[in-house]
């Protein structure tokens, strides 16, 4: 699954989510895309579930790029520990994601073909998400 090799911190601060992209919201590579369109925390496993998902339905045809990656740190308490003494361990890592970003693009395959990859995709995140084309 996608993470960094290496982190400055171990723990950082949750962000409060803007509720529109500045950034990564027009299809630079692909000629059709997955667009997010709320804002949402998308763990690495969630967007490797999704990768694999438009792989299967493509059969390997054409080229996909994952326009996010989970850099994020993310910390979870153990079962059944008590409130307060810190924010527990490190659990995994999340891509934050604002309304209107691209979280896939597809190139070399047909419309139809395409539209049905990515809308197997986006059932596997937990964002609505919209297709569109160049």
């Amino acid at each position: 699954m996608l993470q960094p090799k290496r982190i400055k911190h171990r723990k950082v601060h949750k962000r409060r989510m803007h509720t529109v992209a500045r950034r990564g919201s027009y299809l630079s590579f692909g000629n059709f895309g997955l667009k997010a369109t709320e804002p949402a925390y998308i763990k690495s496993s969630q967007i490797e579930s999704a990768r694999r998902a438009i792989a299967k339905s493509i059969k390997r045809g054409g080229k996909v790029w994952i326009r996010i990656f989970p850099d994020k740190p993310f910390t979870a308490k153990g079962a059944e520990v008590g409130m307060g003494a810190g924010a527990g361990s490190l659990s995994h890592f999340v891509a934050p994601i604002e309304a209107g970003r691209i979280v896939f693009e597809m190139a070399g395959v047909t419309e139809d073909v395409a539209k049905e990859a990515l809308r197997l995709a986006g059932h596997k995140l937990p964002v609505k998400t919209r297709f569109i084309k160049k």
